[in-house]
């Protein structure tokens, strides 16, 4: 597995958990001081070769972005191959096709995927990376992630009869739409259990966190993180930014993105790619009507409400885990005051950025609510100019992107479309009277049968249900002793 380039060392947030290899902070997922992991220095690509991604296949692109924060860990080779099969099942030859909505204006299209949304491209190496990493070592993992609802069925496809691994996702009973529940519930595969938690996407979150807050659980299970929280999630996204910004003339011009945004981890590796040297002019936050970071983006206060339901439900969050690894560059690095402010958070609810960091994050994000109507009217009006259905997520972006984007018209503005329309058909067709269909792979999901538990907002009776669930001798005897 070893390679004889440079070793990148990960790094808390919080500072004070030892710093980790790629493929050790990949089984870890989140430190073992509550923060999130991040490389000690971002590489750098020079303008040639940016250029040089220009006609070439994603997989060779994704390569190159992703194989600086790897080496050292990972055969290039095996790196080479586990791309090539994560994106080979994918429904369209480009992986993430652009295509264009308006003058300069650009839909880079992330759902191509066998679930139709764009975790799919992160989840997909994901599953290939842990599963090779695991078999290496002569391990075991235990998945557990939290979704508001792509997510957890990226992360099941991925994972889905895996020997190594089981795999436990929780999602907020009754808070995603039927599509994405049926994706997560219809898999019988023996190694997968569906939770439906009661309460928000925050709960299932929290109850996640917690779960590898409790070290004595956490060693015993070998618990493995999925969600965005995962460093290889992020460093896995950060390829379609360079993708989607060649094709419009980078290195040359800059180019603006626009990112539905809930955990902040796809927005966060757009950051990642404009400090790797792709020229990014502005990257546009875009929320609904959960809309904590536009508040904090405007006040410096970032503070919980309540989460409101919408037609957009994997944006309906209040607590967006990936700030923190923003927060942590922005006030340079100081994990002590990181720590501050999320010990803070944890206690009251919220923190206040001083100036400097508030101004940091500023100096590059603008920040866009689009309410339940506008986005209506989003989906409306592209489907009266281009004939083109886009899912709710999805309108929020372009919505934004037009908000904030428009004082910059010569700036081409991409939206990142993160999920197929027919995922989520009641609010297209009432904003159209269009209802959009499932490809063939999925025409017969609502037919399918249902596999899932519902669980109480407690820790103890989720790490009870993941006990008397695990497979394997590993399974049977903590039963026994428990």
């Amino acid at each position: 597995m070893k390679s004889s380039g440079p070793n990148v060392k990960y790094i808390s947030t919080r500072g004070t958990a030892p710093s980790l290899s790629f493929t050790d902070a990949l089984i870890a997922g989140l430190a073992d001081d509550g923060g999130l992991y991040l490389p000690q220095s971002y590489p750098q690509l020079t303008p040639a070769e940016i250029a040089g991604f220009a006609g070439q296949p994603y997989a060779a692109v994704a390569e190159a972005v992703i194989w600086p924060f790897v080496a050292g860990t990972l055969d290039r080779a095996a790196l080479r191959a586990m791309l090539a099969d994560a994106y080979a099942g994918f429904d369209h030859v480009a992986v993430a096709p652009l295509s264009q909505l308006g003058d300069n204006l650009f839909l880079l299209e992330l759902f191509h995927g066998p679930t139709l949304a764009f975790k799919d491209l992160a989840m997909q190496l994901l599953g290939r990376l842990m599963q090779h990493v695991l078999a290496a070592r002569g391990q075991r993992a235990t998945i557990v992630g939290a979704t508001s609802g792509d997510t957890g069925a990226a992360a099941i496809a991925a994972f889905q009869g895996l020997p190594e691994v089981d795999v436990f996702i929780l999602y907020p009973n009754g808070r995603v739409s039927d599509v994405q529940r049926r994706q997560m519930t219809t898999i019988a595969a023996e190694n997968v259990h569906t939770i439906a938690l009661e309460g928000t996407f925050d709960d299932a979150q929290n109850m996640v966190k917690g779960l590898f807050a409790n070290k004595r659980f956490r060693q015993d299970y070998s618990l493995a993180g999925v969600n965005s929280i995962n460093w290889a999630r992020v460093v896995a996204q950060v390829v379609y930014y360079f993708t989607s910004a060649v094709a419009l003339g980078a290195p040359g011009r800059p180019v603006s993105f626009a990112v539905p945004t809930g955990n902040f981890g796809d927005i966060l590796a757009g950051w990642v790619a404009k400090k790797m040297g792709l020229p990014i002019e502005r990257l546009v936050i875009a929320t609904n009507a959960n809309d904590i970071l536009v508040r904090t983006l405007n006040s410096g206060r970032y503070e919980t409400g309540r989460v409101e339901a919408t037609q957009s439900p994997s944006m309906d969050i209040q607590v967006s885990s990936n700030f923190e690894r923003l927060l942590f560059e922005a006030c340079g690095r100081d994990a002590t005051t990181v720590s501050r402010l999320m010990n803070s958070l944890q206690q009251s609810g919220g923190f206040t950025l001083d100036a400097a960091p508030l101004a940091a994050v500023r100096a590059e994000f603008d920040a866009e609510r689009v309410g339940e109507t506008e986005t209506t009217e989003e989906i409306a009006r592209v489907w009266r100019e281009t004939e083109r259905l886009i899912d709710p997520h999805t309108a929020v972006g372009v919505n934004a992107a037009r908000a904030a984007l428009s004082a910059r018209p010569h700036i081409p503005a991409v939206v990142l479309g993160t999920a197929h329309p027919a995922k989520f058909p009641a609010a297209i067709e009432r904003a159209t009277g269009q209802h959009p269909r499932l490809p063939p792979h999925l025409a017969d999901l609502e037919s399918r049968p249902e596999h899932f538990d519902v669980l109480p907002n407690d820790q103890s009776a989720v790490e009870g249900f993941i006990r008397a669930r695990l497979r394997g001798e590993r399974g049977l005897s903590r039963r026994a002793a428990s």
